[in-house]
């Protein structure tokens, strides 16, 4: 059905909600998005009955669907292909379908399309995959009997058809082949009719496909289906240096995408003078090197008269140049090249508004959650017991204590306590004298009371 990823329910791909417009059925090449899947056809109007078919890598047909059966974009049909019958993926349905014959095939006529017999069974898929595993097999085995003819040709690709009935081979050839020997080799061989199709170097690649100098997949077998021609007129137009090793693809031709932006660099050039013209000074001739496009200079070398050519560039504006041209062709000579030189200074950058609210800019602004963590570390942690105990002495201490300060006060200021207090410490004054006595300690006179 539409999307082999997400599966479908119901004639419809769940998941990516695109009703069948999507048509990613297993990341095939040169899919086409039906952008108008969704809109609904007018009152009286019969859906257009003619639907495009993809078959392996860019090959497509437009056929049609004269049973009247529900398609849509994935499903795998049965084509008629007379003789025999070929397996194809439906890449195209609708609307959409009737944009697509205008654009590539306008004369066709209504009577000539072929028709779509079926929506493939188990039986017409299984014999479809089990041809399509034998073909690596096949091409290099026609490599190996092109070899022995001695045929300057190289096989590239095979491609059988659905019922295995025929078989087309795809070569690349400078020259003109005689291939009537290799045929009658070919078909003792495979047992099937054997096609011969001579393809250029830009189509061998997009049937291969492959992986570019920019890292992405290749234009022509990815979506470029009209390859124009390049020339090495592109790459001078650009600036670019006639290396053919940098210029040149996976096909051995110049890169398509040379002309991706060819018109703008046409249009951009057309501002500047011509780069033939020499400007003449009294000092010699400046001689043009290069054009920057993009920075709207040219740079040009001195030829002195008395030296040799100077290694010293003297970038110019297009304005200057004519300027230099214009004083030229009234054979007036300006002094020094340099002086037309145009120094620009940049503009002044105008800085946004932005005010360090919180410190993110800051290299320092985790120095202090350090240094607090490291402090916490070198203090000895107390114990949860100890804590406890201090927290019951303290509690005791506070019982013990007079409830009321004033209580405290009355006590110290009572007389007759202070009185006994007195007496005791006399009386272990006289206890402890005695007992030095006995030891023969002589204890100091004191006068008799």
């Amino acid at each position: 059905m539409g999307c082999g990823n997400c599966s479908s329910e119901g004639g419809l791909p769940k998941g990516c909600k695109n009703n069948g417009a999507c048509g990613v059925s297993g990341c095939n090449k040169l899919e086409v998005f039906d952008w108008l899947a969704d809109v609904a056809l007018p009152a009286g109007a019969t859906p257009y009955d003619l639907l495009e078919v993809r078959f392996k890598n860019s090959r497509k047909g437009f056929y049609r669907n004269k049973a009247g059966d529900r398609l849509q974009v994935g499903d795998v049909v049965v084509v008629d292909t007379s003789p025999g019958f070929d397996v194809g993926v439906v890449s195209v349905a609708g609307e959409l379908a009737r944009i697509q014959v205008r654009k590539k095939a306008p004369n066709l006529k209504a009577g000539e399309a072929k028709n779509i017999l079926r929506k493939a069974k188990s039986e017409d898929i299984e014999k479809w995959k089990n041809v399509r595993e034998t073909e690596s097999k096949a091409m290099f085995t026609s490599r190996e009997l092109a070899n022995r003819l001695g045929l300057k040709m190289k096989i590239s690709d095979v491609e059988y058809q659905g019922d295995g009935s025929k078989a087309t081979f795809y070569y690349t050839s400078e020259d003109r082949v005689d291939f009537r020997q290799l045929i009658k080799d070919m078909a003792d061989t495979f047992k099937v009719r054997i096609e011969m199709k001579q393809i250029g170097m830009r189509q061998e690649s997009a049937r291969l496909g492959g992986i570019g100098s920019c890292g992405r997949e290749l234009c022509c077998s990815t979506w470029l289906t009209d390859f124009r021609s390049v020339s090495t007129a592109s790459a001078r137009y650009q600036q670019l240096s006639l290396n053919p090793q940098k210029l040149a693809g996976q096909c051995g031709k110049l890169k398509c995408c040379l002309n991706y932006e060819l018109d703008s660099y046409v249009e951009a050039l057309k501002r500047f003078p011509s780069a033939d013209i020499k400007l003449k000074t009294e000092k010699g001739v400046a001689y043009h090197v290069k054009t920057d496009v993009f920075k709207d200079q040219m740079w040009y070398v001195m030829k002195e008269q008395d030296s040799h050519e100077s290694d010293n560039f003297i970038p110019l504006s297009p304005e200057r140049v004519k300027e230099i041209i214009a004083l030229n062709k009234e054979d007036k000579f300006p002094a020094d090249l340099r002086a037309f030189v145009a120094v620009k200074k940049a503009p002044p950058v105008a800085l946004p508004e932005y005010n360090n609210v919180v410190g993110q800019d800051s290299v320092n602004r985790f120095e202090h959650v350090f240094k607090k963590n490291k402090n916490q570390g070198k203090r000895r942690p107390k114990s949860k017991g100890a804590n406890s105990q201090n927290q019951g002495a303290k509690k005791q201490g506070d019982q013990k204590r007079p409830p009321n300060p004033q209580a405290r006060q009355q006590g110290k200021s009572n007389p007759e306590q202070q009185g006994q207090q007195k007496t005791g410490s006399n009386q272990r004054r006289r206890n402890r004298n005695n007992r030095n006595r006995g030891r023969g300690n002589k204890p100091q006179d004191k006068p008799a009371v």
